[in-house]
């Protein structure tokens, strides 16, 4: 393997082409997964996570085997990090039986309990006391796995995000809060919903350890995850981590976003995490445009053949729905 190139910021070869390949593989999936929505394939809503791909993919790219997640609404990027599998994913959000569900959950209900993955959730904030739940379930276990938990700044005022953390603070859990704070509670400013906008300071309130980062920056991203990690492992956990990013869309694939600021949405195209992570794997290591170019079509391919597999895999029938309904 060819070793990347040192320097004040060196990283490994593997790091820096395992974060382009996981925030490449996110924009592919939400860029061409809006288009399966607009054909009708997809039925429900569709939250992109489109601008925001650094989080997702510096802090998965921190955490161990035998860590775990729980995500949001806005989950396609967790899971892609996480390591789901990107055609039970299509398949899922195509209604078909080889999805992660069945088809019954949809968008915003991946989940994967063998990759670490706990879940999407479509009810905003709610992640986190699942998150502090399954980080004390490994403290009673006796293992020393670390649970992320991704939020945002529309839940960082829902009264669960401060009582969950504050548990997970009192138990001392090996627990890290990532508050995605993209600006915006669908269009509502956080500047309205909050006089403190800093929103890191909530949990220096209750005594956890709290940081700011770009969360436009996978690499920042990925060494305050490792950072935050390694605290929670050494028991000086939890950790909160507020990533600032901006999403490129609206809040879900039907919203045009016309409240977004143009001027605000130009300066962060031009620190858009995807071209970063690129920049980064050229500029760090002996990898040419032309190789990278050829992860780029691997990744379209690997889509293509996903939407192909989905489309022709069957659903499941009513009866089956009302039968799994009844079981429950």
């Amino acid at each position: 393997m060819v070793k990347a190139k040192k320097g004040k910021n060196a990283r490994s070869e593997e790091l820096l082409k395992k974060i382009f390949t996981t925030a490449y593989k996110i924009r592919v999936f939400e860029t061409e997964g809006i288009k399966l929505y607009r054909r009708g394939l997809i039925r429900g809503y569709f939250h992109p996570y489109l601008g925001q791909e650094g989080i997702a993919t510096g802090v998965c790219a921190a955490l161990k085997e035998g860590d775990f997640i729980a995500s949001t609404h806005r989950g396609h990027g967790h899971c892609i990090a996480k390591g789901a599998d990107v055609g039970r994913m299509v398949a899922e959000l195509l209604q078909k039986e080889t999805g992660y569900c069945r088809g019954f959950g949809g968008s915003m209900h991946i989940a994967d309990i063998s990759e670490g993955n706990l879940g999407a959730n479509g009810i905003v904030g709610a992640g986190t006391p699942l998150g502090v739940g399954a980080a004390l379930a490994n403290q009673i276990k006796g293992n020393d796995a670390v649970t992320v938990t991704f939020s945002s700044d529309g839940a960082a005022n829902n009264g669960t995000l401060l009582e969950s953390l504050n548990l997970a603070a009192i138990w001392n859990l090996n627990f890290i809060l990532v508050i995605e704070n993209n600006q915006y509670a669908v269009s509502t400013t956080i500047g309205e919903s909050t006089r403190e906008t800093d929103l890191y300071k909530r949990g220096e309130a209750i005594g956890v350890p709290s940081f700011q980062v770009d969360g436009n920056d996978p690499l920042a991203v990925h060494d305050l995850t490792e950072k935050a990690a390694e605290m929670c492992r050494k028991g000086e956990g939890p950790v909160l981590i507020e990533a600032v990013t901006y999403r490129h869309t609206g809040h879900h694939v039907n919203d045009p976003g016309a409240y977004m600021p143009e001027d605000k949405k130009k300066y962060y195209a031009e620190r858009d995490p995807v071209d970063r992570a690129r920049a980064a794997l050229i500029e760090m290591t002996d990898l040419s445009q032309k190789d990278v170019q050829a992860i780029e079509e691997d990744i379209a391919k690997e889509f293509e053949d996903a939407v192909a597999a989905a489309e022709s895999a069957g659903e499941v029938t009513v009866e089956e729905f009302h039968k799994f309904v009844a079981n429950y």
